[in-house]
């Protein structure tokens, strides 16, 4: 993700239906993406994913390192364009992000707002294991308690 990457991306936010079930709601208000942007670049493991066929920006993921003593990674923070939910989209952005992870960590989590009903179901369908590990974080002066999901190193122990 690059600084000049914010009005496609912002585009792709900006659609309130790609948040209602996420806890932070109002993520399609520009203020507020805006706030989510600068804090992916800072962050310095943001992606940008683009539909290779149109050449446009559809969305975005991250990682987020959690250090060697687990020998785990976070992937997330992800968002699609609503005219790519359902497809081959997430699961083809998770399998790269995932094959690359694999290089460096045994395991990758992936923090989901617990009453994220859609997202849970997308990480089950690539073959998230719910963990019993539990994560709160306070963002924009908003308790959200997450579920943590887990997926192994293929081959791993």
């Amino acid at each position: 993700m690059r600084a000049d990457d914010w009005e496609e991306l912002f585009a792709v936010a900006a659609d309130p239906m790609l948040w209602e079930q996420h806890p932070c709601s109002d993520r399609y208000k520009e203020d507020v993406f805006r706030d989510f942007f600068q804090e992916a670049l800072e962050s310095r493991g943001a992606l940008v994913a683009v539909d290779r066929k149109i050449q446009k920006i559809i969305g975005s993921s991250r990682y987020c390192w959690h250090g060697p003593e687990r020998s785990e990674l976070e992937i997330g923070w992800t968002f699609l364009a609503r005219s790519h939910w359902g497809g081959v989209y997430n699961r083809e952005m998770k399998r790269l992000m995932l094959d690359h992870a694999f290089a460096f960590v045994d395991n990758v989590i992936f923090l989901v707002g617990a009453s994220n009903v859609r997202s849970r179901k997308a990480l089950e369908k690539i073959s998230g294991i719910l963990t019993n590990r539990r994560d709160t974080k306070t963002v924009r002066g908003k308790v959200i308690e997450h579920v943590i999901y887990q997926i192994g190193k293929p081959g791993g122990l």
